[in-house]
């Protein structure tokens, strides 16, 4: 069985930033000194940065240190910097005297062992050296970067093509909770983010900034995590481990029956994928349902699909009552995919109520068409409840909540906000960095972006995946939550298995459906720091 708590346990913590503060706070009210904190800081960001150059006795660094707690993590760097061989040069942005707390003992134990600080007014010469560190600003910046910032954010970009960019827990300038630069970010080489990483920092656009991306802990207690958890999770392949396991000795009955149900005659396509790709995803039954004309299309296009033709002999509507065949292959199935290719007339939309309004009827995924219908009657929305998912694109999302698509894209954490609260169910707002919700759940971020995805049919492939797994998550409680985010993952890896065959794009849906098991089994053979993560450490 499924299990929403599973799967939410399984994935990495993403704190916000007054989390991350709260995180610190407690840990302190431990007895756990800050000064540690910031010494296994920056003994973290002196692994990383080892690593990454393993030559680094008798290279020049410049370590740029902010007036907050990067500051201290910054001196405790150079530090282990000096001790490494290297020459160290650290720039403070105010005077040594004004820090305070753990920077305060950290400057003064750096200064002691040799550090060289100088202002930051000091000139820059010419030949500034290979590596440069940038301790300038945490997670909790916000707002526009201003001057001297700006100009000197601008300058170290600029040195940057040529030299080794480290940032310290986030690249100063961008924001933690949306991944962009406000308006300009440091380009890092690498991040190496402190106790877990920052919602905006596994964002797709943020990769440009971040550069690779390391999680390194610092010492904050298990204890404390638990007591304080995070209202947002990094989805990646983690979760599939959640999955149901194979039962060799079962018949197909016992792997749920899916009813796709959509393919009008000119979109019976959208019927097809999304059959295919619940077939693909493990479904031991899957039937179609639509109108007549097109049952007989995707009967024939597919062979391993059962149709259900609805209405009268070689019709292309839908009938405006649901008809016993119907109501009886309802009661036969355990998840309904309701949407791709349905058409958004006025039948559709008759049918559509008549259909929610089933006092009982198998959890559903509801997509493309049927959310546009459901955008226009927004009182049919009431009738959607936790065990269903809905799955938009932005331009969906936009007409689900009546507002721009470029609202939805300028923040898309409101968005998926506001589509939680219209109803209980679950909620994938699908695009690069999908995001998929509930209420009263965490927020789970996608940190993949596959431009394999990107092609017509994806999203009926992604729907039938959903609705898949919706038919293998039992009936004892509600599932939809973790039954979207896995088939979030499993398409975004099948996207992954696409881009291996067809690296410059060119794959066609279909090609996606039919990498949905070989994604499955990858995932199963994978140790969870390989090839299913976003940044392989």
């Amino acid at each position: 069985m499924l299990s929403n708590t599973a799967v939410i346990n399984a994935l990495s913590p993403l704190p916000l930033p007054h989390e991350m503060r709260e995180w610190d706070a407690q840990t302190i009210s431990l007895g756990f000194p800050e000064v540690m904190l910031m010494e296994n800081a920056g003994r973290a960001a002196f692994d990383v940065l080892r690593r990454a150059l393993p030559n680094i006795a008798d290279e020049r660094v410049w370590l740029f240190m902010g007036g907050g707690g990067n500051g201290g993590d910054a001196a405790c760097l150079a530090r282990c910097l000096l001790d490494a061989g290297c020459r160290v040069l650290v720039s403070h942005i105010k005077a040594l005297g004004m820090y305070r707390g753990g920077a305060a003992k950290h400057i003064r134990m750096a200064k002691a062992a040799g550090v060289v600080f100088a202002p930051l007014s000091r000139r820059i010469q010419d030949n500034a050296p290979a590596i440069l560190v940038d301790g300038l600003l945490g997670t909790g910046f916000a707002g526009e970067l201003r001057s001297p910032l700006r100009e000197l954010v601008d300058l170290i970009n600029t040195l940057a093509p040529s030299r080794f960019v480290l940032s310290l827990d986030i690249p100063s300038g961008l924001h933690g909770v949306t991944g962009r630069p406000s308006p300009v970010a440091v380009r890092a080489d690498a991040t190496v983010s402190f106790a877990a990483a920052k919602p905006g920092l596994v964002l797709p656009w943020a990769k440009h900034w971040t550069g690779r991306l390391h999680i390194r802990p610092v010492g904050i207690p298990a204890f404390v995590r638990s007591k304080a958890p995070c209202s947002a999770r990094l989805l990646d392949g983690r979760c599939l481990a959640c999955l149901p396991n194979i039962l060799h000795d079962a018949y197909k009955n016992r792997f749920g029956h899916v009813l796709v149900i959509g393919g009008i005659p000119t979109y019976s396509g959208a019927a097809h994928l999304a059959a295919l790709a619940a077939l693909r995803a493990g479904a031991g039954l899957v039937t179609a349902a639509a109108p007549a004309i097109s049952a007989s299309a995707i009967r024939n296009s597919l062979r391993e699909v059962m149709t259900l033709p609805l209405g009268e002999a070689g019709g292309k509507t839908w009938p405006t009552t649901l008809p016993v065949s119907l109501l009886e292959l309802l009661a036969r199935s355990d998840a309904l995919v309701v949407g791709p290719g349905m058409g958004r007339t006025g039948d559709a939309a008759v049918f559509l109520t008549a259909l929610l309004s089933l006092p009982k009827r198998p959890p559903a995924v509801f997509d493309a068409d049927a959310l546009r219908l459901l955008a226009e009657r927004p009182d049919t929305l009431r009738t959607i409840n936790e065990r269903d998912i809905l799955t938009p694109h932005p331009g969906e999302a936009a007409a689900l909540l009546h507002a721009d698509t470029a609202d939805v894209q300028s923040d898309r954490q409101a968005a998926l906000s506001s589509l939680c609260d219209l109803c209980p169910c679950a909620v994938v707002l699908k695009g690069a960095g999908t995001l998929v919700g509930q209420k009263g759940m965490p927020v789970l971020i996608s940190p993949y972006d596959v431009p394999q995805l990107a092609t017509a049919g994806a999203g009926d492939v992604l729907a039938g995946c959903l609705g898949a797994l919706l038919a293998c998550a039992g009936t004892h409680a509600p599932a939809s939550l973790a039954a979207a985010a896995l088939g979030v993952v499993l398409h975004a890896l099948a996207g992954r298995v696409c881009a291996n065959a067809f690296p410059a794009r060119g794959n066609i849906a279909g090609e996606v459906a039919d990498a949905i098991p070989i994604a499955r089994a990858k995932a199963a053979q994978s140790a969870p720091d390989e090839e299913i993560l976003p940044w392989p450490e």
